[in-house]
């Protein structure tokens, strides 16, 4: 075990399953010291996560429903309930109606795109809301994006324009909460083989492309991701804000595929 984030607290949110994202920044963090604290939604997602969190040496488990206040105010007061304070937010929640991400954009129903902004990009918002009074000692706030936000993705519809709002939320949130000495920053791995992205249409055409065409012909993996917000979460990263950080392999400096593959 390390020590760049001992004596640290972490929450995360987003975990689903060993595939997860989340899971990989969960599993770097302890490994450098951090207490964590994990949150779910639902019974299922919960006895999913309990053996998780168990194996990492954590008991902290909380239910927490984003799109209800009244479920985030409770699973807050159950936090702070155990914890006075908090150092690190890690927030992997996002959704959309799968069936919206296969077709054309144009079709973007309205009650999907909200649930979808709602979601993927306002509940780091609130989440974020609670936890600053937390944050006495100033902290890191970290959240996941995905390169569709800026650059057309097949079928990924309206999630690159909650991707997109999320950014700019990065942006103006590390702007305000600066003088805190609060850090807002977001990680952007290329296509990943997680329950989230398999509900992307074309998902493995996708992971595929991106694995015999970036630079360093493979894609992302948990550790590079768990590494980098360890990174971000550690006094190393003490100068880093509003950033989007791509951990991608290289993909996305590309403006064509490689000679082999045209």
């Amino acid at each position: 075990m390390g020590n760049l984030l001992k004596g640290k607290r972490a929450l995360i949110m987003g975990v689903a399953n060993e595939r997860s994202i989340a899971w990989g920044i969960a599993r770097a963090m302890a490994g450098e010291g951090a207490e964590l604290a994990f949150s779910y939604q639902g019974e299922a997602f919960g006895k999913r996560v309990a053996p998780l969190a168990a194996s990492l040496g954590s008991d902290l488990l909380v239910d927490m429903d984003v799109t209800n206040d009244d479920a985030l105010d409770a699973g807050f007061a159950a936090l702070w309930q155990r914890w006075d304070q908090i150092d690190i937010l890690v927030h992997a929640v996002a959704y959309s109606d799968k069936t919206e991400l296969t077709g054309r954009f144009l079709n973007t129903s309205r009650a999907n795109f909200k649930n979808s902004l709602d979601i993927s990009c306002y509940s780091f918002i609130e989440v974020a809301r609670r936890c600053v009074p937390k944050m006495t000692q100033g902290g890191t706030l970290l959240t996941l994006t995905y390169g569709g936000s800026n650059r057309v993705t097949p079928f990924y519809n309206v999630m690159g324009v909650a991707k997109a709002a999320l950014e700019a939320s990065v942006r103006y949130l590390a702007n305000d909460l600066g003088p805190d000495g609060i850090r807002v920053n977001a990680i952007s791995p290329g296509p990943m083989k997680t329950l989230a992205g398999a509900a992307i249409g074309g998902a493995r055409k996708t992971y595929r492309h991106t694995e015999e065409n970036a630079p360093l012909r493979h894609n992302a993996t948990l550790e590079a991701v768990g590494g980098t917000a360890v990174f971000l979460a550690s006094d190393w990263g003490n100068c880093t804000t509003g950033e989007i950080v791509t951990v991608d392999s290289g993909f996305h400096v590309l403006g064509m595929p490689q000679p082999e593959n045209l």
